[in-house]
C-alpha cells in the first residue's frame, strides 16, 4: 500500500500527466487536489491523444475512482464537455466523484481574470483567463459559491443575489462592461448542478474510507511548484498550491498519510506565461527545443519558453516539496544536440554575487543569470531505450548529474510521448520510503 503525491518540480508543463497515467496503473484512486480548467494534461496511449483540464488522466484505467478534490475550482460546463469527449471515446464515469466542497468558477470570474489582465498592459501576469485566481479570491473572502450549493436552488439564488449586484459595480464602474443577470445565471447554474449531481459527495471521507482499507491512493497536482501562491515566483504564480503540502489542504488528508513525493522535471525547463526564468534561450536553441519538443501549452495553445536544466530551480523544488525521488521526462527531445547546458548556479547581475539557492525575494530573483556547466550530448535515439542499459552512455551521465546536483534520485526516465516509452529505474510506488538507490543509473 502506498499513498503517493506526483507535483510538478519546475513551472508546471513537467509531463506529470504521462507519470500519473504511468503509475496509476497500480493505484486504486486518483486524486487531483488543486487547481482549475488552467491545467493542460496530455496522454498518449496506443497512439491516441488525450487532453485534460479538470478529470485526473486516471480515468483511463477502467475501475479507478477518479477524484476532483475539494482544493479544486471547477468549472462545470467544462467539467461535462470534457466528461463528454471522453465518454464519446468509450470511456466510462461511473467513479468519478467531486467534492462538494470544491469550488464553482462563475460567470463573472471570466470575466474579471480577462479584464484584469488586459488592464495590466506591460504588468500582465500571463493568466490562461479561465477565471481561476477570481474564483480562488471569492473563495478567500469567504464569499464562493461551491458545488454544494449548485445543488439547491434556494441556496444558490441566496447567494447569487447577493453577490451578483456587487460583481455587476466592478464590471459596470471599473471595467466598462454590462451587468449580469442574477436569475440567469441561478436557472444556468442550478441545471448544471442537477448534471453534475451524481457525482458529489463528500470525498475527504471517501479518501479517508480507502486509507483505512489500505488502498493505493495517487495524488495527483496541477501546474508547478515555481508557480504555486506562497513558494513560487510570486506574482507570476497560479491562485492556489501546486506544491505537495497542497496535497493535504486540497484533499483532507493529514500529511502522516502520505508514504512518497515524486518530483515531475524535464530534462530541460519550459514556462508558459510572464515572469522570471534564468535558463531561457531566446535564440535558435531555444526555438530548437520548441519545435523538437513541441513544445504548446495544452490549455492556451500558446508556445511555451524554453531553456537549459536549472539545478538551483530544481534543489528548491526538492527541499519544498520534501522529494523522494524524481522522474525525468523529454530526455528524447535532447536527443541531436551535441552539447548540453546545465545552470548549477546563479551570478547576481548587480553584486557578482555567486549563490546556488533560489533568492527567496522576487525582486532579486530576476537580476539573476545562470552558471553553466556543459556536458556532452548522447546524438543516439533514445525513444525506443526500454531499460536503463539501452541509454547511451553520455545520457546516463546527463542523468547522473542531475540526480547528484539536485541529491535526489531519478526513479522514471520518459523517452517519448506513448505510455511504453518509459524507462523505469526503481520502482517508486513499492520501493521503500526515501531509500531509493543514489547510485548511478548505469
Amino acid at each position: 500500500m502506498a499513498n503517493v503525491i506526483v507535483v510538478g518540480a519546475q513551472f508546471g508543463d513537467e509531463g506529470k500527466a504521462k507519470v500519473t497515467d504511468l503509475l496509476a496503473r497500480n493505484a486504486d484512486m486518483v486524486v487531483r487536489y488543486q487547481g482549475g480548467a488552467n491545467a493542460g494534461h496530455t496522454v498518449v496511449v496506443h497512439g491516441e491523444t488525450y487532453k485534460f483540464h479538470l478529470i485526473p488522466s486516471g480515468i483511463l484505467y477502467p475501475g479507478k475512482t477518479c477524484v476532483l478534490g475539494p482544493g479544486m475550482v471547477i468549472d462545470p460546463k467544462s467539467l461535462l464537455s470534457e466528461l463528454s469527449g471522453l465518454m464519446d471515446r468509450g470511456l466510462e464515469d461511473s467513479k468519478l466523484r467531486i467534492s462538494a466542497s470544491a469550488h464553482v468558477t462563475m460567470p463573472y470570474h471570466f470575466l474579471i481574470d480577462a479584464a484584469e489582465e488586459d488592464s495590466r498592459g506591460d504588468q500582465k501576469i500571463g493568466t490562461t483567463k479561465r477565471g481561476i485566481g477570481p474564483t480562488y479570491a471569492d473563495k478567500c473572502a469567504r464569499s464562493g459559491i461551491r458545488m454544494e450549493d449548485l445543488l439547491d436552488r434556494d441556496v444558490l439564488k441566496a447567494k447569487l443575489d447577493w453577490m451578483v449586484p456587487r460583481k455587476n459595480v466592478l464590471l459596470e464602474r471599473i471595467y466598462n462592461l454590462p451587468p449580469l443577470d442574477a436569475d440567469e445565471i441561478v436557472n444556468e447554474y442550478y441545471e448544471l448542478g442537477q448534471k453534475v449531481k451524481k457525482y458529489v459527495c463528500d470525498t475527504a471521507a471517501l479518501i479517508f474510507q480507502a486509507i483505512g482499507d489500505r488502498k493505493n491512493i495517487l495524488f495527483e497536482g496541477a501546474q508547478g511548484t515555481l508557480l504555486d501562491l506562497d513558494h513560487g515566483t510570486y506574482p507570476f504564480v497560479t491562485s492556489s498550491s501546486p506544491t505537495a503540502g497542497g496535497a493535504c489542504t486540497g484533499t483532507g488528508v493529514g500529511p502522516t498519510t502520505i508514504d512518497r513525493v515524486i518530483g515531475v522535471m524535464k530534462a530541460y525547463v519550459t514556462r508558459v506565461g510572464e515572469g522570471p526564468f534564468p535558463t531561457e534561450l531566446t535564440d535558435s536553441l531555444g526555438q530548437r527545443l520548441r519545435e523538437v519538443g513541441v513544445e504548446v501549452g495544452t490549455t492556451t495553445g500558446r508556445p511555451r519558453r524554453c531553456g537549459w536544466f536549472d539545478a538551483v530551480l530544481g534543489r528548491y523544488a526538492v527541499r519544498i516539496n520534501g522529494l523522494d525521488c524524481l522522474a525525468i521526462t523529454k530526455l528524447d527531445v535532447l536527443d541531436g544536440f551535441e552539447e548540453i547546458q546545465v545552470c548549477t548556479a546563479y551570478r547576481d547581475k548587480q553584486t557578482g554575487e555567486t549563490v546556488t539557492e533560489m533568492p527567496t525575494i522576487g525582486s532579486k530573483f530576476q537580476h539573476m543569470e545562470p552558471i553553466y556547466t556543459t556536458v556532452k550530448g548522447w546524438l543516439t535515439p533514445t525513444t525506443e531505450c526500454k531499460s536503463v542499459k539501452d541509454l547511451p552512455e553520455n545520457a546516463k551521465k546527463y542523468l547522473d548529474m542531475i540526480s547528484e546536483e539536485l541529491d535526489c534520485p531519478i526513479a522514471i526516465v520518459s523517452v517519448g510521448p506513448n505510455r511504453d516509452h518509459t524507462v523505469v529505474i526503481e520502482d517508486p510506488i513499492h520501493g521503500p520510503k526515501r531509500v531509493l538507490s543514489k547510485q548511478p543509473v548505469k
